[in-house]
């Protein structure tokens, strides 16, 4: 599961209940030591380095790991969200020395908390002063600093924590099974666009358990057809598959007949290389539905 309904609360259900989980952890820590973490390689052939600490009772163990990918999204993140927030102080600053802006500092003080609002958090990295006027209540100047929190988004990206029950996992084993939930997560949101099986309105319990049905079912299909292709060196995300499939249509060419009535012929386009060989590795014809023609 992952960290939205992975509450100290539902964890303690599970685990009354005898159930095994493996959940993204709600704990905010990124300050870890990973010297002694293993290294293993993603499916883009990016490095990922695992730790692996056991609780103090020995009843759960947590996984904190940290890849490549993952460092540079947040580091993208982080940067946009600062800069912006940086931008929305400046404006302000400079608007001390124009007429018509805001200039007292309890207007501004209300500017700046909605600027921290809109930053996710990242308005804690700041040191921010409003210095007063001769007045007191106006603003002449404002100035920030940033300074980063240790063990935070800023200083320590890409990191994130697993927990489970499952204490006699290796790391290779824990995250291997967590990269499952990213995999059926973007299958599923694929899947159900083109079922349309969104939004979900269902008001009885048995078209809830239908929908679940048609899901399910649906995804062990492609699973089945991703484990075949892997057997042929194609390892690409379904969504990649579908979107290389898609160049492929069926067409129709009319034809008017001497004798007044119209032929009508309808057929695939001819494979490209590419969906040639995921056709030959399925062992499925590269022009599907044969060739119809229809004398009308």
């Amino acid at each position: 599961m992952d960290r939205g309904v992975a509450t100290e609360a539902n964890l303690a259900w599970l685990a009354e209940q005898g159930y095994r989980y493996l959940v993204v952890s709600r704990e905010r820590r990124r300050a870890v030591d990973f010297k002694e973490a293993i290294t293993l390689d993603n499916a883009g052939g990016q490095a990922v380095e695992l730790l692996k600490v056991p609780s103090a009772d020995g009843q759960e163990v947590r996984l904190y790991c940290r890849s490549e990918g993952r460092v540079r999204k947040e580091q993208a993140i982080a940067g946009r969200l600062m800069d912006r927030f940086e931008a929305g102080l400046d404006k302000l600053a400079t608007g001390l020395s124009r007429r018509g802006t805001t200039k007292r500092i309890d207007k501004l003080w209300e500017r700046i908390g909605r600027l921290k609002e809109k930053s996710r958090g990242l308005g804690q990295h700041y040191h921010i002063e409003v210095i007063a006027g001769d007045s007191g209540e106006r603003a002449r100047a404002i100035h920030w600093q940033r300074l980063p929190v240790k063990g935070s988004l800023v200083t320590e990206p890409g990191v994130y924590c697993l927990r489970s029950n499952e204490t006699g996992w290796d790391e290779k084993t824990m995250w291997r099974t967590y990269i499952m939930l990213t995999d059926l997560e973007a299958v599923f949101r694929s899947l159900k666009s083109e079922l349309g099986l969104r939004p979900i309105f269902h008001h009885k319990e048995e078209r809830a358990e239908g929908h679940l049905f048609i899901t399910v079912l649906a995804y062990q299909f492609v699973q089945l057809i991703r484990h075949c292709l892997a057997a042929h060196g194609i390892c690409e995300r379904w969504s990649t598959l579908r979107d290389t499939l898609a160049g492929q249509c069926r067409v129709t060419a009319t034809f008017n007949r001497g004798d007044g009535r119209t032929l009508h012929v309808r057929k695939a386009t001819r494979a490209e290389p590419d969906q040639a060989r995921i056709y030959q590795a399925l062992g499925a014809d590269p022009a599907p539905g044969g060739v119809q023609k229809t004398i009308v």
